[in-house]
């Protein structure tokens, strides 16, 4: 057997393997993403029957097999059991997953990610936040952290600096991947008017400390301008049709 590791991460997939076992996706901190085969998790009596779920965040004990990791155990931390009973909300949760899994990589440090993820899934259990907003800021956060953030503070056209007399005067595009001033939008064949209320709630998800990530909401009418730039950007950044996604749409 290999020497045993302890990585912090979470449970962004799983899958059954035949009939008693089951094969996790997990996110960490220290591995990046990586897979691991979980012996018996389907038997119900099996320690990790509970662990080996999306959702779960823990500190989760390896060792290294022929083919992939192998869980020997796991210490839960939060495991959001109440999530599944939430409608549309556990349909979010596991979207919010599955663009965690596009992005992640092995052997990088998925710290922000399972961060931004754990912060995100409290706020679908918040009957505060709606959720549609909830989207938009994990999606535009998300573009952060991968490095794929649409320019907010700067033309994205002429590079200029802009003023706080200019933010009701600016448009969006994707093709430029950001705002753009009145003179350089005239080229942009797909400008879109951003209001600056909804420029406002974009540069606040991009630079806000994490924890006050989710403190804020926004009129119906911002609301929807802001799903109008973001999951188009989002769309744009990422080449898959997401499952969780498509049912989302059709319950609408």
């Amino acid at each position: 057997m290999s020497d045993l590791i302890t990585v912090q991460g979470v449970v962004i997939s799983a899958m059954p393997i035949g009939e008693y076992d089951k094969r996790i996706v997990l996110l960490t901190r220290e591995r990046g993403k990586i897979s691991a085969f979980v012996r018996g998790a389907r038997r119900l009596n099996s320690p990790f029957m509970a662990a080996a779920e999306p959702f779960v965040f823990g500190s989760f004990t390896l060792y290294e097999g022929r083919s992939s990791y192998n869980l020997n155990q796991v210490n839960v931390t939060h495991h959001f059991m109440e999530l599944a009973a939430m409608q549309p909300g556990i349909y979010y949760g596991y979207y919010f997953l599955e663009l965690a899994d596009y992005f992640g990589k092995e052997g990088t440090d998925e710290k922000e990610m399972m961060n931004l993820l754990y912060v995100t899934i409290k706020a679908i259990l918040n009957p505060h936040i709606e959720d549609r907003l909830v989207r938009c800021i994990y999606e535009l956060r998300t573009m952060v952290i991968q490095g794929v953030m649409p320019q907010l503070f700067q033309c994205a056209g002429c590079g200029r600096e802009l003023t706080e007399e200019e933010t009701g005067e600016l448009f969006f595009s994707q093709d430029e991947h950001g705002i753009l001033c009145a003179d350089c939008s005239r080229m942009a064949m797909d400008r879109k008017r951003i209001s600056a209320a909804a420029l406002y709630a974009m540069r606040y998800i991009a630079v806000s400390p994490l924890a006050k990530l989710y403190t804020f909401t926004v009129r119906d009418d911002v609301l929807r301008e802001l799903e109008r730039h973001i999951y188009r950007y989002t769309e744009l950044n990422t080449d898959k049709r997401f499952k969780s996604l498509e049912i989302l749409e059709m319950m609408r």
